[in-house]
C-alpha cells in the first residue's frame, strides 16, 4: 500500500465538517493547554530565551508572533522560537499509548503559518491541528518497539511530521505537494537518544523547536514547487525503515482513518514532569496522603518496574536520577519525582527551579529511592513500596494515570492550569485578556480570524 499517499490525500480532503465533535473539542483544549505552557516557558524554560533572542535578532518579515514576547518574525522563526518553549516544561499534553507529544511541534508551526497567511478562521485552525495531531499519534502507534534501542529519540522526529501535516493543510496543498513536504521533513527531522545519557543537556527540553521549524519550511518549500519522493514514510529508506528497522506495523497508519482521530485520545498533564513518571507519582501521593507520612519517617522507597525501556530510561543511571542537575533532567527522573511527591505532597512548576531541585529534604528522600525490574509486572505496570515508621505500604501504579481520557481532568482544572501558567508570561497579560483568550479558544469554531487570539499573546 502507498501509506504516504493515503495520508496525504486524507490531509488534503478532510474538512472541518468531517471532524467528530470530540476531536474538535479536545483539540481546542490542547491549544489552550499548549499556549499556557508556552507562556510559562518564556520565563521558566531552560534554554528557551536563547531561541527567542536568535529569532528576534534574525529580523526578516514580521509575519508571526513569538508567544509572550511582543515580537513578530518570519513564520519559520516564530515556529522555531515557540517550538523551543512548547515542551520545555514537559507540561503539555501527551498520547500515552503512542508515546508522543502530538501538539508540541504542531501548535507552534500551525499558529505561525496561520498568522502569516492572515484571515485563517478558527475552524481552519482546528482542522489543521486535528490532522497534525492524528498523523503524529498514528506514526507513534505504528512503532512496535521503541527506536531508542537504535539510538533514536522519536517524539520530536514524529512530531515534525504532524507539524508538516498541519501547515500543509493551512496552506491548502495538494496530496502530491504534501508528499513533497513529508519528503523534505524526512530530510530534516532527527533527534539522537544521546540526550538521555547526559545530565547537562537541554536538548530534551527545546527539541521541538527544530520539529516545528522543519514543518513550516517543508510545507513552504513544497508550496513553491520543490519535489520530494513518493514514499517518505513506508519506502525502502523511508521514515520507518530508517529509524525503526523492521519494528513497525503500517496498518496503524490507516486503520479507522477519517473516523478515529487519535488527537482526541491525548492525556492532559496535572503535573509538570514526564508522563512516564506520573504513574509512580500518583501512587506515591496516595500512600503518603492516606497514611500521613512525614519525610523524616521514610526509611526507603522501592520502585518496581516492568520490562519497559521508558521506565528504565527514567530510572537510569540511578545516581544521576537521584540528584538531577537540570530541571528537565529532574522531570525525567522517577526517583526524584517520587521523592518530591513524598516530601511536598504535590508536584508543581515551582518545584523545578534551579534552587528547588537542590532542596536537601527532597534529595535526602531521593537517595533512599531505588528501583528494580519486577518479573511479575507487565511492561506498563509499576509498583511503589514505601517503608516508614508507620509500616510498609505497597501500591500498584494505576492503569490510566490522572489526565488520561479514562481518568480525565476537568475543563475547570485545565482553565485554572492555563491561568496559573500564563501568570509567568514574559509579557504581562491582564486577567481580563486571559479570560477573553480562554473564551475564544474554547469557542474557537466561532473565531473568524486567529489573529484576534495572537494579538493577546
Amino acid at each position: 500500500m502507498d501509506e504516504s499517499l493515503i495520508l496525504a490525500k486524507h490531509i488534503a480532503n478532510t474538512g472541518y465538517e468531517d471532524l467528530p465533535g470530540t476531536a474538535a473539542d479536545i483539540t481546542k483544549k490542547s491549544l489552550l493547554d499548549g499556549l499556557g505552557v508556552t507562556l510559562t516557558a518564556g520565563t521558566m524554560g531552560e534554554g528557551c530565551r536563547q531561541f527567542v533572542d536568535l529569532a528576534i535578532d534574525g529580523g526578516g518579515k514580521k509575519e508571526s508572533t513569538i508567544i509572550g514576547f511582543d515580537a513578530r518574525v518570519t513564520a519559520s522563526m516564530a515556529a522555531f522560537a515557540n517550538g523551543s518553549m512548547a515542551h520545555a516544561l514537559d507540561f503539555e499534553d501527551s498520547h500515552d499509548e503512542a508515546l508522543t507529544h502530538p501538539n508540541a511541534a504542531a501548535i507552534p508551526a500551525a499558529l505561525a503559518v496561520a498568522e502569516s497567511i492572515g484571515n485563517v478562521s478558527g475552524k481552519e485552525l482546528i482542522t489543521a491541528l486535528v490532522l497534525g495531531s492524528d498523523v503524529t499519534c498514528r506514526l507513534g502507534l505504528a512503532l512496535t518497539e521503541d527506536p531508542i534501542q537504535y539510538g533514536w529519540y522519536t517524539p520530536p522526529i514524529l512530531g515534525a511530521f504532524g507539524a508538516t501535516a498541519a501547515t500543509c493543510k493551512l496552506l491548502g496543498l495538494s496530496p502530491e505537494q504534501i508528499l513533497d513536504a513529508f519528503s523534505l521533513t524526512l530530510c530534516q527531522a532527527t533527534c539522537s537518544a544521546e540526550l538521555t545519557h547526559s545530565d547537562r543537556s537541554l536538548v530534551r527540553s527545546i527539541r521541538d523547536a527544530f520539529s516545528a521549524k522543519a514543518g513550516v519550511l517543508s510545507a513552504q518549500l513544497a508550496e513553491r514547487g520543490v519535489i520530494g519522493f513518493e514514499k517518505p514514510i513506508e519506502g525502502d529508506a523511508g521514515l520507518f525503515r530508517l529509524y525503526a528497522r523492521e519494528n513497525y506495523d503500517l496498518t496503524a497508519l490507516t486503520n479507522g482513518l477519517g473516523e478515529i482521530f487519535e488527537g482526541a485520545n491525548v492525556s492532559f498533564k496535572p503535573w509538570p514532569s514526564c508522563r512516564g513518571t506520573h504513574y509512580f507519582l500518583e501512587s506515591t501521593l496516595q500512600i503518603v496522603n492516606a497514611h500521613d507520612i512525614k519525610p523524616a519517617d521514610i526509611e526507603y522507597i522501592k520502585l518496581g518496574i516492568g520490562p519497559s525501556p521508558l521506565a528504565r530510561a527514567l530510572c537510569e543511571p540511578l545516581e544521576t536520577k537521584q540528584c538531577p542537575k537540570t530541571a528537565i533532567d529532574a522531570k525525567f527522573s522517577i526517583p526524584f519525582v517520587v521523592a518530591l511527591a513524598s516530601v511536598r505532597r504535590e508536584v508543581a512548576l515551582r518545584h523545578f527551579t534551579p534552587e528547588a531541585i537542590q532542596d536537601p529534604e527532597v534529595l535526602e528522600v531521593a537517595r533512599k529511592t531505588t528501583y528494580e525490574q519486577d518479573s511479575n509486572l507487565e511492561a506498563k505496570e509499576g509498583m511503589v513500596e514505601l517503608k516508614s515508621k508507620q509500616g510498609v505500604f505497597r501500591l500498584k501504579t494505576p492503569e490510566f494515570a490522572y489526565g488520561h481520557p479514562n481518568n480525565p481532568i476537568s475543563e475547570e482544572l485545565l482553565v485554572r492550569k492555563f491561568m496559573d501558567c500564563a501568570a509567568h508570561s514574559a509579557k504581562q497579560i491582564s486577567d481580563q485578556h486571559l479570560n477573553k483568550l480562554v473564551e475564544m479558544i474554547l469557542h474557537l469554531e466561532d473565531v473568524r480570524n486567529i489573529g484576534e487570539i495572537m494579538a493577546y499573546l
